[in-house]
C-alpha cells in the first residue's frame, strides 16, 4: 500500500489517517519518492523543502494518534503556486527582475490551508509575471508536460497543473485571471476550479483575478474550497461570508433531469477549435442530455474586439510595470513578453480607456448569454497544449491569448468555471470540458461536475515518471 500512497485522494487520505491505515510521515515520504522520481523531467517545484515537509507531518500524525486533528486538511500534502505569498519566502512571480524579498504574511489561501493543518510540500512553477499560458520562465527551469514531456502543461499555472498530474499529493493552488487555472487542468487531465471572484480571498486582489483548487477529482476540489473560501478582510472583493455546505458535492448528486445547459463551440474569437476536442466536448453534452439535460447550442458572445480590448489593457498594464524597473531589470524579462508589452507603448489615453472598456462589454456579454442557463459546457481551450518551450499555441507575442476566448469571459463575468476532463486527442493527450455556472452557484458547478465524472467515458492510467 505504501507505494501508492501518492496517487490518494484528500478525501482518501482524511479517511485513512481516521482508520489509522497509515499516517501523514508515510504519505508524505511516498509522495517525496513520487516528486524526486519526475522532478529532474518536470520542473514544477520552486522551495521544495522536504525536511521542513517531515516536520508538518509528524506534529500532524502526533494529532492524528491523539485523535485530535487540527482541521479538515491536517496531514494531507499541498502546494502553492509562486505567486501566492508564503511568510518568510521570496515571491519571484516567475521571472528574475523581481527582487528576492521575503514576504511579510502569507497570503489568505495559505493562511487557510495552515489554519487547518494541510503539510506544505513546496512551492510550483509560474511563467514570468503570469502573462503565458506555458511554464516558461526567467526564473525557474522550463516546466514540462507529464503526458508528453515534449509539450507545455499551459500555465499561468503551470507548476501546479504539472504537479498534480505527476501525482505531487492530491492538493494544488493556483491563480486565475483568463484561465491560468482551467487551462493548465484542461491540458494535464486534473480538475482546476475558478470559483466565483470574491469567493475565494487573495491579496493582492485584481478584476477577475481568483485563486483556486487543482486537483485530480471534484470531490477534492470541494473539500478544499471548504476551507479556502473562510472571509479574510484582506481582499477588498471579498463576497460576503455564506455557509456553504461543501460536502454536497459528493453528499448530494445533483440530478441532471430538466437543467438548462447552454453548449458553446465557437469561442467567436481567437483559435478555431481543433475536431478531436469539438468530439469530446459534444460526446459530454450527449451524455448531459441522456441524463435529461436540456442542451441548447450557443451562438458565440464574444467577438475579436472584446478579445483585443482584453489583450491591449494587459498589454498597457504590464508596460506599466515593465517602466518602473531598472533597465538591467527589465532587460531581463523574457523578450516575449517585453515586445507584447512594449506594442503598447503608442496607445494614447483614449485607446487605453477603449480597451478597458472591452472588459465591461465582455462582463455584459457573459451575463446575457448565461440568461435562462443554469450550466454552459465548452472547451476549456480550443487546442492541444503547444510546444514545452513555446510561450503560447501561437507562438507569437503579439497574438498570445488566442486560445483564452472560452476562459476568460467568466473572469470578466465573474462567474464560476471549472475544467474536467473529457477525453484525449489523436497524440493521447486530455482535453478539457469547460462547466461554467451562474455567478455565486461555485457549489452547483462543482456538484454538476462531479455528475460529470460519474458518466464519462473510463480515464486513462496517470502518466508515470521516465526511466532512469
Amino acid at each position: 500500500m505504501t507505494a501508492s500512497l501518492h496517487t490518494l485522494s484528500a478525501t482518501e487520505l482524511l479517511a485513512g489517517y481516521r482508520r489509522r491505515a497509515f499516517s501523514p510521515v508515510e504519505v508524505l515520504r511516498d509522495v517525496l519518492t513520487q516528486i524526486e522520481r519526475w522532478e529532474p523531467a518536470l520542473d514544477a517545484t520552486y522551495l521544495l523543502r522536504p525536511e521542513a515537509a517531515l516536520a508538518e507531518a509528524r506534529a500532524s500524525e502526533e494529532r492524528w494518534l491523539r485523535r485530535r486533528p487540527t482541521g479538515a486538511l491536517d496531514g494531507v500534502p499541498v502546494t502553492i503556486k509562486d505567486n501566492i505569498a508564503t511568510q518568510g519566502d521570496p515571491t519571484p512571480l516567475g521571472t528574475r527582475a523581481t527582487p528576492l524579498a521575503p514576504a511579510l504574511a502569507d497570503a489568505p489561501p495559505v493562511a487557510r490551508v495552515r489554519e487547518a493543518g494541510a503539510v506544505f510540500i513546496s512551492k510550483t512553477t509560474m511563467p514570468d509575471y503570469g502573462m503565458l499560458s506555458s511554464g516558461l520562465s526567467t526564473f525557474h527551469r522550463i516546466t514540462r508536460n507529464p503526458w508528453d514531456l515534449s509539450r507545455t502543461p499551459g500555465g499561468s499555472s503551470a507548476g501546479a497543473g504539472a504537479a498534480c498530474a505527476a501525482g505531487y499529493g492530491p492538493l494544488h493552488l493556483g491563480t486565475d485571471i483568463g484561465g491560468s487555472i482551467r487551462l493548465p487542468a484542461g491540458w494535464c487531465g486534473i480538475v482546476g476550479f475558478k470559483p466565483s471572484l470574491g469567493r475565494v480571498p487573495i491579496d493582492p486582489p485584481f478584476m477577475g483575478r481568483a485563486a483556486g483548487p487543482m486537483t485530480r477529482t471534484v470531490d477534492d476540489a470541494a473539500l478544499l474550497m471548504q476551507v479556502l473560501s473562510a472571509p479574510d478582510a484582506r481582499d477588498s472583493m471579498n463576497l460576503p461570508p455564506q455557509r456553504i455546505d461543501w460536502a454536497a458535492t459528493w453528499k448530494k448528486p445533483k440530478p441532471l433531469r430538466g437543467l438548462r445547459v447552454g453548449l458553446l463551440l465557437d469561442a467567436g474569437c481567437g483559435l478555431p477549435v481543433a475536431p478531436p476536442i469539438r468530439s469530446a466536448i459534444e460526446d459530454a453534452a450527449r451524455r448531459f442530455e441522456a441524463e435529461g439535460a436540456v442542451i441548447t447550442p450557443l451562438a458565440p458572445f464574444m467577438t475579436p474586439a472584446m478579445l483585443a480590448g482584453l489583450d491591449h489593457f494587459w498589454r498597457m498594464r504590464s508596460l506599466v510595470d515593465l517602466s518602473g524597473l531598472t533597465e538591467n531589470a527589465r532587460d531581463s524579462v523574457l523578450p516575449c513578453i517585453r515586445t507584447w508589452a512594449e506594442s503598447a507603448g503608442a496607445m494614447s489615453g483614449a485607446d487605453v480607456y477603449q480597451a478597458y472598456a472591452q472588459t465591461h462589454a465582455t462582463r455584459v456579454a457573459t451575463n446575457q448569454a448565461m440568461q435562462g442557463l443554469d450550466f454552459l459546457l465548452s472547451p476549456t481551450a480550443p487546442c492541444g497544449p503547444a510546444a514545452f518551450d513555446w510561450p503560447s499555441p501561437t507562438n507569437d507575442p503579439l497574438r498570445g491569448l488566442e486560445h483564452i476566448g472560452f476562459t476568460v469571459p467568466f473572469n470578466m463575468g465573474e462567474q464560476p468555471a471549472i475544467s474536467v476532463n473529457a477525453g484525449y486527442d489523436d497524440d493521447g493527450l486530455p482535453i478539457g470540458l469547460q462547466i461554467a455556472g451562474q455567478r455565486f452557484d461555485d457549489l452547483g458547478v462543482l456538484q454538476v461536475a462531479r455528475a460529470f465524472e460519474r458518466m464519462r467515458a473510463p480515464q486513462r492510467a496517470w502518466p508515470e515518471p521516465p526511466a532512469a
